[in-house]
C-alpha cells in the first residue's frame, strides 16, 4: 500500500461513490414540484424522503457487519447496484407509490455505501492519514450541498426531473468500474455463521421507532394507536434483539461495542451530533428567506457555508489527534458547535448575512472535529475483522440522531412558532390563522401585508432562537459525555495489525 498512484485511483472511486449518496437529498429536493404535478399524490410526498432515510439508516449496522464476514469489496458493489437499479427505476416512476418503493432500493443501497466506503478508507490509509483522507470524502458533501440544486434546477427546467435520477448511472458506473479493476480482497480464512435472525430483528425494531420518529405528529397524533403503539414495539423487539445477540456465534451488533466506555461515548455523542445537525438543515433558510427576505440562492449558499468549515476542519483533525489525542480533538469540536449555537442567540434581529455565513462556517468546523476523530478513533481500535462493524455502528448512531433531531427540532420550532402567532394582535388574528405552511408560502409570494410579514419574521426568529438554544444544550451534552470518556483510546498500531485483507492491484495503472 505505499504505491499512491492506485491507491488514489481508488480514493477517486470512493468518491464518487459517495457522491451517489451525497447528490441525492439536495438534487432530489428541487424537483419536488415537478414530480408532484407529474405523478400527483401529493399527500404522499414525505414518503419520497422518508423511506428512502428509513431504508438507508436501519441496514448501515448491518451492511457493516457483512463487511467484516465477506469482505467490503461485495457489499459495497451490491449495495452501489441495488442505487443504480432504485435510480432507473425512480426515473422510470408512474405514479408516487413505484417512486416511493423505488426510493426504498435507493436506501438500501446508500446505506451500504455509507458503511462500506469509510470501512474501506480506513483499510487503506494509516491513522495519520485517515483524517485527510475523511477530510476529501466530506468535501464530497460540500460539494453536493452547492452543485446538487444547481444540477436538479437545470435537469428540471431544460430536460425532465426523471434525469436527476437518471444521471446517477454514468457516476456509478465509472465508480464501479474504478474498484473492480484496483480494489482486490483476500476471501475470508473461513466460514461465518450469518447471524440472519438477529439481522430480521435489528431490521425490524430500528424500522419501526424510525418511522413513529419520522410519521408520528404529522400521518397520526402522537397519542394514538401507531403514536404509541409503534416505539413500544419497536422497544419490546430491541429487548429481544439483546437476548438474541447474546446468544449469537457472529452477532450483527456485538454488545462489547456497547459495553466499551470510548466506543459507548463517541456513538452517544454521534446521536447528539445529529440531531443537532437538523436545526440548522430545517429551518435556516426559512429564516433567511421569510424573516430577512434574502433570495433561495442566498439561503442555500449560507445553509451551504456550513460544508465549507466541515472538510476543512476534517482534514485538519488529523495533526490535532495526533498531537492532543482523539477524544480532546472531538472535545474542541463540541466546544466550537456550543460556542457557535450560542453565538447565534447573542445576534441582533435582523442579522446581516455574513453572520450567519460565519457562525455556519464555524459550526460545520465544529462537525468536523467532532466527527472525524470519533470515527477514525474507534477504527484504529480494532483489526481488519471488527472494523466494518465499529465503523457502521458510529455512522448509524449519526444518522439515528438525524431521525430523532428530525422530530425533536420539529417539534419545538412548530411549538414556538404557533405560540408566538397566537400572541399575534387581534388585528392581525384572521391573517395568521393559516397554518405554518400556508402562512411561509403566502410570505414567500408577497401576499402578506407588511406589518404582518415583520409580526411573522419576528415569530420564526423566536423559533430559531429555541433551535439553537437546543443545539447549544447539545454542544453542552457532548461536552459532558467526552469529558466521562477516556482520553486513552487503546490504539492498535500497523505494526500490530496482521497483513490487511484489502490489496492495490499495482498491474492496472489508468494513463
Amino acid at each position: 500500500m505505499n504505491d499512491h498512484q492506485p491507491r488514489g485511483w481508488i480514493l477517486a472511486g470512493l468518491m464518487l461513490t459517495m457522491s451517489l449518496a451525497a447528490m441525492d437529498t439536495t438534487i432530489v429536493s428541487t424537483a419536488i414540484p415537478q414530480i408532484v404535478a407529474d405523478l400527483s399524490g401529493f399527500a404522499h410526498l414525505s414518503w419520497v424522503f422518508s423511506i428512502y432515510l428509513l431504508s438507508q439508516t436501519i441496514t448501515i449496522p448491518i451492511y457493516g457487519k457483512f463487511a467484516d464476514m465477506i469482505g467490503r469489496k461485495p457489499v459495497l458493489l451490491v449495495g452501489i447496484g441495488m442505487f443504480l437499479i432504485g435510480s432507473a427505476a425512480s426515473g422510470m416512476a408512474w405514479n408516487m407509490n413505484a417512486l416511493i418503493v423505488f426510493r426504498g432500493l435507493q436506501g438500501l443501497g446508500a446505506g451500504s455505501i455509507m458503511a462500506t466506503v469509510n470501512t474501506l478508507a480506513a483499510d487503506l490509509y494509516a491513522i495519520q492519514e485517515r483524517a485527510r483522507i475523511q477530510g476529501w470524502l466530506s468535501s464530497v458533501w460540500g460539494i453536493a450541498a452547492i452543485a446538487g440544486p444547481a444540477i436538479g434546477g437545470a435537469m428540471v427546467q431544460w430536460v425532465s426531473w426523471r434525469w436527476i435520477f437518471f444521471l446517477n448511472l454514468p457516476t456509478g458506473l465509472l465508480a464501479t468500474i474504478v474498484l473492480i479493476i484496483f480494489l482486490h480482497e483476500h476471501s475470508p480464512a473461513h466460514r461465518h455463521q450469518i447471524d440472519f435472525l438477529g439481522a430480521i430483528l435489528i431490521f425490524l425494531s430500528a424500522s419501526l421507532l424510525i418511522l413513529s420518529l419520522l410519521e408520528g405528529g404529522q400521518s397520526w397524533p402522537w397519542l394514538s394507536l401507531p403514536g404509541l403503539g409503534l416505539p413500544l414495539l419497536g422497544i419490546l423487539l430491541i429487548f429481544l434483539v439483546y437476548k438474541i445477540e447474546q446468544s449469537a456465534a457472529e452477532p450483527i451488533i456485538p454488545l462489547w461495542i456497547w459495553k466499551n466506555r470510548i466506543m459507548v461515548g463517541a456513538n452517544l455523542s454521534m446521536i447528539i451530533m445529529g440531531a443537532v445537525m437538523m436545526g440548522p438543515s430545517m429551518y435556516l433558510p426559512v429564516l433567511v428567506q421569510v424573516a430577512l427576505g434574502g433570495s433561495a440562492m442566498l439561503a442555500g449558499f449560507v445553509l451551504a457555508s456550513s460544508s465549507i468549515g466541515w472538510p476543512i476542519a476534517s482534514a485538519y483533525s488529523g495533526r490535532l489527534y495526533l498531537h492532543i489525542g482523539f477524544r480532546n480533538t472531538a472535545l474542541l469540536g463540541a466546544i466550537l458547535i456550543t460556542l457557535s449555537a450560542g453565538a447565534f442567540l447573542l445576534f441582533p434581529f435582523p442579522m446581516p448575512s455574513w453572520l450567519l455565513f460565519v457562525d455556519q462556517i464555524i459550526l460545520g468546523a465544529g462537525f468536523g472535529l467532532l466527527s472525524t476523530p470519533l470515527l477514525v478513533g474507534v477504527q484504529s481500535m480494532v483489526n481488519y475483522p471488527q472494523r466494518g462493524v465499529v465503523t457502521g455502528n458510529n455512522i448509524f448512531s449519526r444518522y439515528l440522531g438525524q431521525t430523532l433531531g428530525a422530530a425533536l427540532m420539529g417539534g419545538l420550532f412548530n411549538f414556538t412558532l404557533n405560540h408566538q402567532l397566537q400572541q399575534a394582535p387581534g388585528k392581525w388574528n384572521r391573517f395568521l390563522s393559516a397554518s405554518i405552511n400556508e402562512l411561509i408560502q403566502h410570505s414567500l409570494q408577497n401576499k402578506l401585508l407588511p406589518s404582518v410579514q415583520h409580526y411573522l419574521g419576528q415569530s420564526i426568529h423566536q423559533a430559531n432562537l429555541t433551535t439553537y438554544a437546543a443545539i447549544a444544550l447539545g454542544g453542552l451534552l457532548m461536552i459532558i459525555i467526552l469529558l466521562r470518556t477516556p482520553a486513552h483510546f487503546p490504539i492498535i498500531h500497523e505494526e500490530d495489525q496482521p497483513v490487511s485483507n484489502v490489496q492495490i492491484n499495482h498491474d492496472n495503472i489508468l494513463g
